[in-house]
């Protein structure tokens, strides 16, 4: 892309509560996730098309015209600016990329599914339930015959596997990382 116009907002005037703003709404959260998926470039007409799909729970091909219309609209007057005036990506002329301000947004996409409980709650059980397990050798209740230094190496093989499962699953809920963007319940 030449000639790209310059963000308005720098790194340091995003606030917590600007991120959020950003994020809030599904088309803005879905143009970030194209175009990060996309190696950071896209052009809008592909990227509405592709919204579209998804809101209306259909393929790409099935889009019907107003349908892609009513997204191009509202992506083209409503959130390219919010995203430009932010510093997230720059437009050039129906063509689109993610500035390296993008990357701060990754932060702000920890979701957990309906079915899950929060990993703070998930630690603070684990810690637990290895604090019981301690205290549990501590006064004598498993045989003697096991060493302390096992139970030592199963708290440290359960917070270790749970992280590396945290990691995972975080890593699917990142914009860009899937073909299709994370779900939020808004």
């Amino acid at each position: 892309m030449s000639a790209l116009s310059q963000p308005t907002q720098t790194s340091t005037q995003l606030s917590h509560t600007d991120i959020h703003d950003l994020l809030s709404n599904s088309r803005r959260r879905h143009t970030i996730h194209i175009l990060k998926r996309d190696d950071g470039e896209g052009a809008l007409s592909s990227i509405a098309e592709e919204v579209a799909a998804w809101e209306n729970d259909k393929p790409v091909a099935a889009v019907e015209s107003s349908e892609r219309h009513r997204v191009y609209t509202s992506i083209q007057q409503n959130h390219i600016p919010r995203l430009e005036r932010a510093g997230i990506i720059t437009h050039d002329r129906g063509d689109l990329e993610l500035t390296s301000e993008a990357d701060r947004l990754d932060l702000y996409m920890d979701v957990v599914p309906d079915d899950s409980i929060p990993w703070g709650e998930y630690y603070l059980g684990l810690s637990a339930f290895s604090l019981g397990l301690v205290a549990a050798a501590w006064v004598g209740v498993f045989p003697a015959s096991i060493p302390t230094l096992m139970w030592a190496a199963l708290i440290g093989l359960l917070f270790a596997g749970s992280s590396a499962y945290h990691v995972y699953e975080s890593s699917h809920q990142l914009l860009g990382n899937s073909e299709k963007p994370p779900e939020f319940n808004a």
